[in-house]
């Protein structure tokens, strides 16, 4: 390639003026993560950072699992605007059983993964002017116990450090000593070193702000304070948190790092946190997910391939998939079948086998029933005999006792009607 000098100016030394223009019209995007514990303090300084007051509800500890809840504003200082979305994780550190935690985070994260890619794959796509959620930085909050770091506080960014950029920040440091300070931040960044945690470096490159993010770098954890009070000491309003011993200025460099924190955030490394995020951490997904569909990239020695043929070696590939999980499937309801006929027809056996013992055991009962019905016929006919018997009997013997007693009442019917007999032998009786 070689290199030619003008030899007058032609115009496009204006091409970064016009850029700028474009981009201060479009606006910005920035996404930023708040992980921590509730009631922490990361509300209250993401209202500091943007001099503003959000909505957002007020979190409790009773929480059954970490929900992921994001509010999109529209900000705009001087000509720039700014489109910032804020992301808090409601009741994260909240539950006893903190393994799955960290899940719900990672999900979201690679979800605005996803959404992004989708578009980017898509034939008709519009990145131009396309919503991008992409998380840029991650504001993690470390509890200033004054100890050392929590497992979960661990575990959650060694899970996090290849999805996202990560700022370590110990909330209210306002009620520890600086000597306590020092020593935590000193025993959060062994552990973290020791642990491969992977956190955001500030670009030292460039020139102009390679020293302030060398300065930067070494006060990494961020020890801030934040609030929204304004408070007067001495002749102005300043930003600070008041005591009975006295108060705590939020932008003194003295009593916390929250300028700092601004400087890194917010004026002099905005755009590289959005660069690295899509250089760095979407590349390295979209990769994985590219190979996982089985796309690759060539080799300097192998030959090309078109998009069309790698789309038909998928495409065969795919069916050839499908049509062996369709053989597999249907072998599989074949044996389903066969299995269940096969014990339709041992139960249909067992109660083929049943009906049998009860018809044998309704004939024996039938049987037996019909022997006692003649049995009881038999004695009802001897019996209905023994009764005619015992009536004729009983009628003779009647008949043989009636006779006598007919005579015995003639004879006193005729003595009886003599009348004339009685009264003579009455008279006599009383001469």
């Amino acid at each position: 390639m070689r290199s030619l000098e003008l030899s007058g100016q032609v115009g496009f030394n204006s091409l970064p003026h016009q850029v700028v223009r474009k981009l201060v019209g479009q606006g910005f995007c920035f996404n930023i993560l708040c992980v921590g514990e509730t009631g922490i303090g990361k509300s209250t300084l993401i209202n500091t950072l943007f001099n503003t007051t959000f909505e957002n509800e007020e979190g409790d500890h009773y929480e059954q699992e970490v929900k992921l809840r994001s509010q999109t504003y529209e900000l705009q200082e001087h000509t720039v605007k700014l489109k910032l979305t804020i992301v808090h994780t409601v009741g994260f550190g909240d539950q006893i059983n903190k393994e799955e935690s960290t899940k719900p985070i990672l999900e979201y994260i690679e979800a605005q993964f996803e959404k992004y890619l989708e578009e980017e794959l898509k034939i008709k796509r519009s990145l131009f002017n396309y919503n991008d959620t992409r998380i840029h930085i991650c504001l993690y909050f470390i509890a200033p116990t004054g100890h050392t770091l929590k497992s979960l506080d661990l575990v959650t960014m060694k899970k996090l450090d290849s999805k996202v950029n990560i700022i370590p920040i110990i909330a209210k440091a306002d009620i520890m000593s600086k000597s306590d300070l020092g020593n935590l931040k000193k025993k959060v960044m062994n552990e973290l070193e020791s642990y491969g945690v992977q956190l955001y470096q500030f670009p030292t490159e460039d020139e102009e702000v390679g020293e302030i993010n060398s300065s930067l770098n070494a006060r990494l954890p961020f020890a801030v304070v934040g609030s929204t009070e304004d408070i007067k000491i001495g002749n102005r309003m300043v930003k600070a948190r008041s005591y009975p011993w006295g108060a705590v200025q939020v932008e003194n460099e003295e009593h916390c790092d929250f300028v700092h924190l601004r400087e890194m955030l917010l004026r002099v490394n905005m755009d590289d946190l959005r660069e690295q995020t899509h250089s760095r951490h979407y590349e390295l997904y979209r990769r994985c997910k590219l190979e996982e569909m089985g796309f690759k990239d060539t080799d300097p020695d192998s030959q090309s391939f078109s998009l069309q043929e790698m789309y038909e070696a998928k495409r065969k590939e795919f069916l050839k998939e499908l049509q062996h999980r369709e053989e597999s499937m249907r072998q599989m309801f074949v044996n389903k079948v066969k299995e269940t006929e096969a014990e339709l027809k041992e139960k249909e056996k067992v109660l083929h086998e049943r009906f049998e013992e009860l018809k044998r055991m309704h004939q024996e009962e039938k049987r037996n029933l019909e022997e006692k019905r003649r049995e009881l016929e038999e004695e009802m006919n001897a019996f209905n005999r023994r009764k005619v018997a015992a009536e004729a009997l009983m009628g003779q013997a009647l008949q043989g006792c009636s006779q006598p007693p007919l005579k015995k009442e003639k004879d006193k019917k005729n003595f009886f009607s003599l009348p004339s007999a009685c009264s003579l032998t009455s008279g006599r009786n009383l001469n």
